[in-house]
């Protein structure tokens, strides 16, 4: 009967030490539990493109200055900068019931781009709507996230190369 009870006893010893040492254990096999808590509780964009386009010159630089300074603000990391060419588009105005051109204007249309790194999903909104609320007149905002064909465009292709290229493509084949 001792004997029942001795057993009893360690099967139920057993049992609690097994439980305790579940129930501590909180963190999976191959990584400790520190690296948990070092994960960010709120999610992040990894890189945002603002683009601004508009008809005059020195208001999109001085509306570009001011997304910098709003993002310092913020604490929001100004990754990178560009502005690309400026379109050139022709616009024609025709006398009434004619195909006689009474007025030609040529409209240049700027772009800058600019790169936020790390935005945090609570404030991307708020960014947003900041920049929004102060748009100047004539601008227009685009907020996506970053796509590296976009950076492309700012490159210009070099005219010499590419025909030395097709040179050398072309002396291949005859080969």
């Amino acid at each position: 009967m001792a004997l029942n009870i001795i057993r009893k006893a360690t099967t139920f010893c057993n049992s609690i030490l097994a439980k305790n040492v579940l129930s501590c254990r909180r963190y999976s096999v191959y990584e400790p539990d520190y690296l948990e808590m070092l994960k960010p509780e709120i999610p992040t964009y990894s890189m945002l493109n603002v683009q601004i386009t508009g008809y005059t010159y020195p208001v999109l630089e001085n509306y570009q200055s001011f997304i910098h300074k709003i993002a310092k603000i913020m604490d929001i990391d100004v990754d990178n900068g560009w502005a690309l060419p400026p379109k050139v588009l022709k616009i024609q105005k025709y006398k009434p019931r004619s195909t006689v051109v009474s007025a030609e204007y040529n409209l240049n249309i700027y772009e800058r781009n600019i790169q936020l790194a790390d935005v945090t999903s609570a404030q991307c909104p708020l960014l947003i709507r900041i920049l929004e609320d102060t748009l100047p007149q004539g601008i227009t905002l685009n907020v996506t996230i970053f796509d590296p064909d976009m950076e492309l465009k700012r490159y210009i292709p070099d005219k010499a190369l590419l025909d030395m290229k097709s040179m050398l493509e072309d002396m291949s084949h005859k080969k």
